[in-house]
């Protein structure tokens, strides 16, 4: 099994083989979702001063900002008094809204295939709620949505070129 001699022990290397990491590889990217390679954030985790009206609408009011990347990420299946509601009744009861919100933000991650943080999603929201709703609302908005009028107004505005097929009145006779 094995020889008295420490020496014949060990596997024999091979002095001509390369040795090292080869030139021509490359390390498998960080970060991937789905397969594919997770992209940046529009903007940072402590951009939310440099949009003052986000900031402010967050600071004062986080349901409506909830409310309204909810009803956008939702693509209109929540609206954003709906979302808004619940997100002020979980922190009125229970003060635990941050549980709620982080769901959204992997939302958000899983369809835009964005990076997640050093922290996990519920850590981040518990530690930095206002902070990460601001970033998810700055998202949407720096990916051309209108978060004031919300999905279906965003949808609306975006089919406004479109030219429909005209509708026969009375339906198809014979």
């Amino acid at each position: 099994m094995y020889s008295s001699n420490p020496a014949d022990n060990y596997q024999k290397v091979d002095p001509s083989a390369p040795q090292g990491i080869p030139t021509n590889y490359a390390p498998p990217p960080v970060h991937q979702v789905g397969g594919q390679v997770a992209g940046p954030w529009a903007t940072g985790l402590c951009d939310c001063f440099s949009d003052c009206e986000t900031c402010c609408l967050t600071f004062w009011c986080p349901c409506i900002t909830f409310g309204r990347i909810a009803e956008i990420v939702d693509r209109g299946a929540t609206s954003c008094g709906t979302s808004g509601a619940l997100y002020t009744l979980i922190a009125l009861v229970t003060g635990c809204q941050c549980f709620y919100s982080c769901f959204y933000r992997t939302k958000i991650r899983q369809q835009y295939n964005l990076h997640d943080g050093p922290c996990g999603d519920c850590l981040l929201h518990c530690c930095c709620e206002a902070c990460a709703l601001c970033q998810e609302y700055s998202e949407l908005k720096h990916r051309g949505f209108d978060m004031s009028i919300g999905w279906h107004g965003n949808v609306e505005r975006q089919n406004r070129g479109v030219a429909m097929a005209p509708v026969a009145q009375g339906g198809m006779k014979r």
